[in-house]
C-alpha cells in the first residue's frame, strides 16, 4: 500500500536570493514542498494560497520585517498552529525574546547549517504525531480544554491562543499544584531539540496571564511555575 502521508509544505520568506535557493535545494532533496517570499507582505499573501505547515521566516526584510509578519500571521485563525521558526543573523536576546512573543516556535542564528536545521525542521513537525497520553479534554476551575482542536474556554468564552501558549496551558493543568521549573517547561512544552532562552517561558506564562484569571498561575520564586485553581 502506497504512503498517503501528505508531504510537509514550507513556506521560505527572506530578501537574500541565494539562502532562498540554498534552503529550497536542501529542503526538495528531502521531499519538502516549497514556496518562497522576498518580504513579510508578499510571505502574507503567498501563505494564504500555499497554506504551508511550516514557515522560515527572516527578521530583517524590506516592507515588513519578520517580527511584524509573524504578528500577522498568528492574527490569522488558519496559522493559529502554523509552526513558524526564525532563521536569522540577529543574535541579540532582545530580538529572540521579541520573536517567540509574537508565537515563534523556534529561532535559529545564521550562518546556515543545512543539516542541523533539516533536524530542528523534523523535530517540529514530528511533534503533531507525539501527542502525549494526557486527556484530550479537561474541565479544571473555570478552564475547558481541549486538546483535540486547540481550544480553550473560560466560563464558556473562547480564548485565542497561539499554538506554544495553548501547550504550555495544557501542560500545566494537566500536572495541577506540581511545581516545574523554566528548564522542565522547556523540555515539556519546547522539546529539548529546540534551543530557547529561559525568558521565553516566561513572556509566555504572561500572556497566558492575560486571559485567564492570574491566580491559576502561581509563581515560586528561584523554583518555577504551578498551576493551581485556588485563588
Amino acid at each position: 500500500m502506497s504512503n498517503t502521508l501528505p508531504t510537509p509544505k514550507i513556506l521560505l520568506v527572506d530578501d537574500d536570493p541565494d539562502i532562498i535557493e540554498l534552503l529550497e535545494y536542501n529542503l526538495t532533496k528531502e521531499g519538502f514542498d516549497t514556496a518562497s517570499a522576498t518580504d513579510g507582505l508578499q510571505a502574507l499573501e503567498v501563505a494564504k494560497k500555499f497554506k504551508p505547515d511550516l514557515i522560515l521566516l527572516d527578521v530583517m526584510m524590506p516592507k515588513m520585517d519578520g517580527i511584524e509578519t509573524a504578528r500577522q500571521l498568528r492574527l490569522l485563525s488558519e496559522f493559529k498552529d502554523t509552526y513558524i521558526l526564525f532563521l536569522t543573523a540577529r543574535a541579540e536576546e532582545y530580538t529572540e525574546v521579541a520573536a517567540f512573543d509574537v508565537g515563534a516556535d523556534d529561532y535559529v542564528v545564521k550562518p546556515i547549517k543545512p543539516r542541523a536545521l533539516l533536524s530542528r525542521l523534523k523535530a517540529l513537525l514530528r511533534r503533531d504525531s507525539q501527542q502525549s497520553e494526557a486527556e484530550d479534554k479537561l474541565e479544571i476551575g473555570s478552564l475547558f480544554i481541549n486538546r483535540v482542536n486547540y481550544t480553550v474556554l473560560n466560563d464558556g468564552k473562547s480564548l485565542v491562543m497561539p499554538k506554544k501558549e495553548f501547550e504550555l496551558l495544557s501542560f500545566l493543568a494537566h500536572h495541577p499544584n506540581k511545581v516545574f521549573s523554566r528548564d522542565e517547561l522547556l523540555e515539556k512544552v519546547w522539546g529539548s531539540d529546540v534551543y530557547v532562552v529561559e525568558r521565553t517561558v516566561d513572556v509566555h506564562i504572561r500572556k497566558l496571564r492575560e486571559k485567564i484569571p492570574e491566580y491559576y498561575i502561581k509563581t515560586l520564586k528561584g523554583v518555577g511555575y504551578m498551576f493551581s485553581v485556588d485563588a
